[in-house]
């Protein structure tokens, strides 16, 4: 059987990995384009063995990415999330693990100049609708990996790349809080709506019997709670203007608890239905911002200290995250983080010719 070739880089972008491609490379037609990222990451299928992807969500991502036409963009960047065990594409999202692979892969395939010791690339996010401007070493005219930032979730360590963001409040849903309220009742739970970049649900761990600091595969096997889970994310879906979410990965759902290791709270994130061994950027991002919000359920057991900057470490299952949180007469105006990426391969992904027909 003769196979088509697609030049592609394997990255390492943050907790995630992901197959990055120049949208020139892949077809236009989306129906066409979807079976094609299927078959790159061989779906449905809980091993992927016929593909590159890891059986895990966190390892079955892909990055679209093309020069922007827009003012104030260098790059326009796609984020697919390649199901395992389901032939779907969703695109509901965002994945700011996945971003920060993408500043250098730009430079790497050319899209973008090196400037110095330190390159900006500012990046459209297709999914959400904002740029994100993205801090790239660059040392030695080329894209520095090795460093001594050590991201929790990730062995070893790498060379630090801060993405800075404004604006993102309400980039799914159209307000940081798509409901109206800090705190909602969904199947006589309390719960608090937030989208700052990616939608999510926030309940307090005690109150579905848990400590909040049980292990993924704790929570994974516990099937009743993961059905109570899921009631309230359908209802939740819809009350945050999303829709019927039945078929999609948002929004995440998160229990949050009082932190253990001096962090702002500790956190068990579902992705949507299996708990996150870490958290997701964008997901970390919003549950900082709830932290601020006065009334939110993350708010009765958060620690988040004084001033117009706030660091608040998001605790989570290996580790923690670190969300800087700015803000102006009180009103949250702007984040950043430090995330790490890697280059893991260059070169060809292989897929049926059949596909094309």
């Amino acid at each position: 059987m003769a196979q088509t070739r697609i030049p592609c880089l394997l990255m390492r972008g943050g907790t995630s990995k992901g197959a990055y491609f120049l949208a020139s490379d892949l077809p236009e037609q989306p129906a066409l384009r979807d079976r094609v990222l299927l078959a790159v990451m061989g779906s449905p299928d809980p091993r992927q063995i016929d593909g590159v992807g890891g059986g895990d969500s966190l390892t079955s991502k892909v990055a679209i990415i093309r020069p922007s036409s827009r003012a104030g963009a260098d790059v326009d960047y796609l984020f697919a999330q390649v199901l395992v065990e389901e032939p779907r594409v969703d695109y509901g999202q965002n994945c700011g693990n996945i971003l920060a692979g993408v500043g250098p892969f730009a430079i790497e395939r050319g899209l973008v100049a090196v400037t110095g010791d330190v390159t900006l690339v500012r990046i459209f996010m297709e999914n959400t609708g904002q740029v994100a401007v993205a801090h790239v070493p660059t040392a030695d005219g080329a894209v520095r990996y090795d460093g001594d930032t050590r991201t929790d979730g990730v062995p070893g360590r790498a060379a630090p790349l801060i993405v800075e963001f404004e604006d993102i409040a309400g980039s799914s849903c159209g307000a940081l809080l798509p409901t109206g309220n800090a705190r909602d009742v969904i199947d006589s739970l309390e719960v608090t709506c937030v989208d700052n970049g990616m939608p999510v649900v926030l309940l307090r761990a005690q109150d579905l019997g848990c400590s909040g600091y049980e292990s993924p595969g704790q929570l994974d096997a516990d099937s009743a709670l993961k059905a109570r889970l899921e009631s309230v994310r359908l209802q939740a879906g819809r009350r945050m203007n999303l829709g019927d979410v039945s078929q999609r990965n948002v929004p995440k759902m998160c229990l949050v608890a009082p932190a253990q290791a001096g962090g702002a709270l500790s956190t068990r994130s579902f992705i949507p239905h299996r708990c996150h061994t870490s958290i997701g950027v964008f997901g970390a991002v919003s549950v900082a911002a709830a932290c601020l919000i006065e009334g939110s359920v993350a708010a009765d057991v958060a620690c988040v200290g004084e001033g117009d900057v706030r660091r608040l470490s998001v605790e989570h299952p290996t580790g923690e995250f670190t969300v800087e949180l700015r803000l102006k007469a009180g009103q949250l105006v702007g984040c950043g983080l430090v995330r790490t990426a890697r280059l893991l391969f260059d070169g060809t992904v292989c897929v049926a010719d059949t596909l094309y027909r």
